[in-house]
């Protein structure tokens, strides 16, 4: 597994990390046993990172890698994060105190007294992102983080922030059918030495294979309310994607290896962090480090996906008002 630095400052980790999300079952049923066949898996492969959260099935999520933890010598680079709150009066809370015991609970369920990186989930309005960066740069100076990151921000949030202590990464969506950080944010990253870590880079599921369909989406599952998987949007689609799996086929690649060395061949501060509870379904993408893209594969995934290619949003109203825009 090839590596990538955490920032300019941070360590090197695999080019590519493990997210942790669906450990948690939000697209689906899954066991311990799967989580942590799957761990295994992303660490015989080089895997060195891994990425959840707090609220990841409530807190599942990190207890499943803190089970692995206990039961294995692997020490790969965690990456938790914390802000989302139950409060239907305050969605978001990035004050010193919510966020110390949040983290506090993050450390106690992966049984570690501090990890490489914590984020703030999202950026609370109601605290000045220079208040949010004085609090990580404590909980650093008490040595509970090597460094800190923030998701789904905007350019200008990241500027304010490390000119107050520098950032280590920046979490947004970003993929092939998502591609807003374009827009300023993978640039200004690369200019202050800070990691670009795309969340969501196979696009829930539409590079996987099989393609996701929203068909077959459970009832009231989070793919639901993204308006990309419609009716009126999803046929639109479906046509591109498929085109795109052709594609990927034709030069002996998966659909998944492609996107994320699409992703990869953009920066090389980039790091995408794939999820999945399938140890056979991280081998479709495990080998995405090794592919080098040449012009012509560039040229026919332009040609194929063209920037604003996607019908519909990629998160409802609702989702969409935790996220911090800027075009």
């Amino acid at each position: 597994m090839k590596t990538r630095k955490l920032g300019r400052h941070g360590p090197a980790v695999s080019a590519i990390g493990l997210g942790c999300l669906s450990f948690g079952g939000i697209f689906g049923p899954t066991t311990e046993a799967d989580s942590l066949r799957t761990l295994d898996a992303a660490w015989d492969h080089g895997v060195t990172f891994l990425d959840t959260a707090n609220i990841y099935g409530k807190g599942v999520s990190e207890t499943v890698i803190g089970t692995w933890l206990a039961t294995r010598p692997n020490r790969p680079h965690l990456a938790p994060k914390a802000s989302f709150t139950d409060d239907p009066n305050r969605r978001i809370d990035n004050r010193p105190e919510h966020l110390r015991a949040e983290l506090e609970g993050s450390l106690k369920r992966l049984g570690t007294d501090h990890v490489t990186l914590f984020y703030a989930h999202r950026h609370d309005p109601l605290i000045p992102v220079e208040d949010l960066a004085g609090t990580m740069q404590r909980l650093q100076e008490e040595g509970k983080i090597l460094g800190y990151g923030l998701s789904e921000i905007a350019p200008s949030t990241l500027e304010r922030a490390h000119a107050v202590h520098p950032v280590m990464a920046v979490q947004n969506e970003y993929s092939l059918w998502t591609r807003q950080p374009e827009l300023g944010l993978i640039q200004r990253c690369a200019d202050l030495g800070v990691a670009f870590v795309p969340f969501s880079p196979l696009a829930r599921g539409v590079f996987g294979t099989p393609m996701a369909d929203p068909a077959n989406f459970a009832a009231g599952e989070f793919r639901t309310r993204i308006p990309r998987f419609h009716p009126e949007n999803w046929p639109h689609n479906q046509i591109k994607l498929q085109a795109f799996h052709r594609f990927a086929a034709s030069r002996g690649f998966t659909p998944a290896s492609l996107a994320l060395a699409w992703l990869m061949d953009r920066g090389a501060h980039i790091i995408p962090i794939p999820g999945t509870r399938s140890a056979d379904h991280l081998k479709t993408w495990i080998n995405a480090p090794g592919i080098d893209l040449n012009d012509d594969d560039r040229a026919e995934i332009d040609r194929l996906l063209p920037v604003g290619w996607a019908w519909g949003d990629r998160y409802d109203d609702t989702q969409a008002g935790m996220s911090e825009r800027y075009s």
